[in-house]
């Protein structure tokens, strides 16, 4: 079996429809184990940062707008192929594409209102996680 970490963000839009609970439970239920989990307002560099990836396409002002609008609640997760099983859980990144039973697809409203991010492969997590809990 293949552990390993992976990071999910619940985003402004999930916290303020009190959708937390709801979204962590559905990790813990499938066997992932919280390893760390942290409360934060992005600022608008570590929201730079944060999606850098991105940096340069149409949306990115956005995405970076959005993350940093409010509280946001960033978990690292443990187990068995975290990365993908999460991304499987998590769904489409256009909610209005995701499938029904996975969180964009039962709680997303649109491209950047989808709820969650989660990281997409090892390096992602890494640089990710890093911009949340290296934070003082």
């Amino acid at each position: 079996m293949a552990s390993e970490q992976t990071l999910i963000v619940i985003k402004p839009d999930g916290i303020r429809r009190k959708l937390v609970g709801k979204i962590i439970s559905r990790f813990e239920d499938k066997g992932l184990r919280m390893m760390d989990l942290r409360l934060l307002v992005f600022s608008p560099k570590e929201a730079d940062e944060f999606y850098s990836v991105h940096k340069g396409k149409p949306f990115f002002e956005e995405l970076v707008s959005f993350i940093s609008s409010g509280p946001a609640i960033a978990c690292i997760l443990e187990g068995d192929h975290a990365i993908n099983t999460v991304r499987l859980m998590t769904g489409a990144t256009k909610s209005f594409e995701a499938a029904a039973g996975t969180i964009r697809g039962d709680y997303g409203l649109g491209l950047t209102e989808n709820v969650i991010h989660a990281s997409d492969s090892p390096e992602s997590f890494i640089k990710e996680s890093r911009v949340i809990f290296s934070r003082s």
